[in-house]
């Protein structure tokens, strides 16, 4: 068996608070999309995943799950070349300054963090916020220097599920890709890192996915509060 020396988390419903962190962001981003109308800024919530009767997001929804150059494809669909760009430069600008100031830890994330980094594991983050997003995040969380590596689904060619960005990660940091755990939520994150080769893929009961969303996990645990002794089992 190859000893884990690296892991690789998400971040949304993996480090942070899914639910407590994003909606009223997400409701900003639905109001500027809808040019303030508030009725259509409603239809373009519920069109990326948000379900109104719940007040939680759907797993595996383009809010749950995509990238913000899906979202705009999704509500955005006309627009192309140079105007598409933008948009999704607007919508990654207003992420990283208004999203990661609304960021809520996950309980035992601190904990679970700094314990690792003190055990020497090499830490990264891989989302599919954009790059820059993720990063404030981290620097709001107090945590940034524990993490060796940051992605977005803009560091990469092609963002989760495809396996560029524990690759990325791997190369990065000098590790086999055998050495790498890759830690989600989300179907995505599983598919990640089982499509990279990845020693040990975790799933996390914290976010929005569900046991059935993580089957193809290797570990299935509430959160990552219980990382630490999972990795001592091994």
């Amino acid at each position: 068996m190859t000893v884990i020396k690296g892991v690789l988390f998400d971040k949304d419903g993996t480090l942070i608070d899914f639910e407590g962190s994003w909606l009223a962001f997400t409701q900003g981003m639905a109001m500027m999309a809808a040019d303030g109308d508030e009725v259509r800024a409603a239809v373009l919530l519920e069109q990326a995943g948000y379900d109104p009767a719940t007040g939680r997001f759907r797993a595996g929804s383009v809010f749950a799950a995509g990238t913000n150059a899906d979202l705009v494809a999704l509500w955005h669909p006309r627009l192309s070349g140079a105007p598409l760009a933008e948009r999704i430069a607007a919508f990654n600008a207003y992420g990283a300054k208004y999203g990661a100031k609304a960021a809520v830890a996950l309980p035992g994330m601190y904990d679970t963090v700094s314990l690792l980094y003190r055990r020497g594991y090499l830490l990264g983050v891989a989302t599919n916020d954009s790059q820059r997003g993720a990063q404030e995040t981290l620097a709001v969380l107090g945590v940034s220097e524990m993490f060796a590596n940051t992605y977005g689904f803009d560091s990469v060619a092609r963002p989760k599920p495809a396996p560029d960005v524990v690759l990325s990660f791997a190369g990065a940091t000098g590790l086999d890709v055998r050495e790498v755990a890759m830690v989600g939520d989300n179907a995505n994150d599983i598919m990640a890192g089982r499509a990279a080769g990845c020693g040990l893929v975790v799933g996390v009961l914290s976010g929005n996915g569900t046991r059935e969303d993580l089957a193809q996990a290797d570990a299935v645990v509430a959160s990552v509060a219980d990382l630490p002794m999972l990795l001592e089992r091994r």
